[in-house]
């Protein structure tokens, strides 16, 4: 035969492909759970904050969750049980408008109070609150007290009754530095509670140098980087400072009286963390659903649209 013809013979052969996915790949799938289908849980972290020691038996171990939605900071003390978390306190940044803070209900700062809050109405709770002060000044600084081997991060411990320990949850956000997530860490430490931590994810620290600002730290929980944009936007493009910082301008804050807006907020929280009373639900009696026709009224309803219908075709011929 001819060369070319074998030639083309070679390259006419069918390649077996290796099926990856087969019967056996199938049979032994196992989905995901559902949370994590969803993206919601990060359950290699949420082990590691939930499983207790097995020689500390039926005694949970309490998580501060903070969550950021697109209006609020949300607060909770939580705890892991077989059917579910349950919830010890919690609080939103949208009852901040109580102690006097209309505006900015998601930055840094407002992750702070919420922190704070969460942390005084907890202790209130469990009759903590006056063994634990926490830190009424605010200097950004970490504070701790070592103890035998253990280490507290409370100014010091009471003889009787030990801190209450809670561990951050940060959920699925990036934990990277200056992060909201631990503006409200630092509000929920300075409240009070027992929560490991360090300076390295706080604003201020510089990981090149290995060294840790204080001072803006303590700028960033007063608002200081909002009023200086403010002032920024005011000076450049006061269009733009008008739609932007509205709500603020609304509310007669300027740049430089953020600071002892905040403090008074700090100071309101610690007068009374209790949560607002619930006000009763009234429903509006006015309103009334409308009755479901009956089989025999909606036929009658279709009919009488033919009908018209029908007599609308009619009229157009005869004309």
């Amino acid at each position: 035969s001819h060369p070319s013809h074998n030639a083309h013979l070679k390259f006419s052969t069918m390649v077996f492909c290796r099926v990856t996915k087969s019967k056996a790949y199938f049979s032994r799938y196992q989905v995901k759970f559902r949370r994590r289908r969803e993206g919601r849980t990060d359950y290699r972290q949420r082990k590691r904050l939930c499983a207790q020691a097995k020689n500390k038996y039926q005694s949970p171990k309490y998580r501060l969750v903070v969550r950021f939605t697109n209006k609020q900071v949300i607060c909770q003390i939580a705890y892991a049980l077989i059917d579910g978390d349950r919830i010890l306190a919690q609080a939103t940044s949208t009852e901040l408008p109580r102690y006097g803070l209309e505006v900015g209900l998601k930055n840094y700062s407002a992750a702070y109070c919420t922190g704070l809050l969460v942390a005084r109405r907890l202790l209130q709770k469990v009759g903590l609150d006056e063994l634990y002060e926490g830190n009424t000044e605010v200097d950004a600084e970490v504070v701790k007290c070592d103890i035998g081997k253990k280490t507290y991060y409370v100014d010091e411990v009471d003889d009787d009754k030990r801190p209450f320990r809670a561990l951050l949850d940060v959920g699925c956000r990036a934990t990277t530095t200056g992060c909201r997530v631990f503006g409200a860490l630092k509000g929920a430490a300075d409240g009070g509670l027992d929560i490991p931590h360090s300076e390295k994810r706080f604003p201020g620290y510089d990981r090149d140098a290995k060294e840790y600002d204080a001072d803006m730290h303590r700028e960033r929980i007063f608002g200081g980087h909002v009023g200086e944009y403010m002032e920024y936007l005011e000076d450049e493009d006061n269009t733009k400072y008008k739609s932007q910082f509205a709500k603020y301008i609304e509310c007669e804050h300027e740049p430089d009286s953020l600071e002892e807006l905040y403090e008074s907020v700090h100071e309101k929280i610690r007068e009374d963390p209790s949560p607002a009373p619930k006000k009763a639900f009234t429903p509006d009696k006015a309103f009334k659903r409308k009755q479901k026709l009956t089989l025999a009224q909606r036929k009658a309803r279709v009919q009488a649209k033919k009908d018209k219908k029908n007599a609308e075709l009619e009229a157009e011929e005869e004309e």
